[in-house]
């Protein structure tokens, strides 16, 4: 009987530790990793079709608070030099001065300033990107795929999905609206590890 009721106490000494250590967890900080990234962006052509092109070569941090959401935030740069529409030409047209003269703007940034918690798995994120030096307040709607020790890295990594709508217009890249779309539609898949 007093072996069981020590046991006993052992057993609820330990959960109450593991509650605390849970409920003051620090936020962990990810590095965005450019392999497993894909920011692309489609629009209306004419009408007739929807083109898209991703903009590769990502870098930034994440950092990730599962206690307190509110305190997690993102950076994100991705240059222009990884614009890719899978058609050359049309890579050039859109890296010069009558889109996003990339000479004079070679990248685009995001800022997170507000991250909100819409139930266990969606957030909102708004925050200030910047294109063609044009900085204005952006809303993604975001899942979280998974938060756990990758099975190859020994390291923790954590993915999202987000979707995102903008003018393009609104940021000075408005070369041929409304014939080709000013609507931009952006989805985004990312993976993000912490050091080992």
């Amino acid at each position: 009987m007093l072996a069981q009721e020590t046991t006993h106490r052992l057993l609820l000494a330990t959960a109450l530790m593991l509650a605390a250590a849970s409920a003051f967890a620090k936020p962990v900080t990810y590095t965005l990793d450019p392999d497993h990234t894909v920011v692309l962006a489609s629009w209306e052509h004419l009408g007739y079709s929807h083109p898209s092109a991703n903009f590769g070569g990502a870098s930034g941090t994440l950092v990730y608070d599962a206690d307190d959401v509110a305190q997690s935030r993102v950076e994100v740069t991705l240059p222009l030099s990884g614009l890719d529409t899978f058609v050359p030409a049309l890579d050039e047209h859109l890296r010069g001065p009558e889109f996003f003269d990339a000479r004079k703007y070679p990248q685009i940034t995001f800022h997170s300033t507000r991250v909100q918690a819409v139930d266990a798995t969606h957030l909102k994120v708004t925050g200030d990107l910047t294109v063609h030096g044009v900085t204005r307040p952006v809303d993604l709607d975001v899942v979280l795929n998974k938060a756990a020790p990758h099975p190859m890295m020994k390291s923790d990594v954590i993915g999202f999905d987000a979707t995102a709508t903008l003018k393009r217009s609104e940021f000075g890249v408005g070369a041929g609206v409304p014939m080709v779309g000013d609507t931009i539609r952006l989805r985004i898949t990312t993976e993000a590890g912490a050091p080992k």
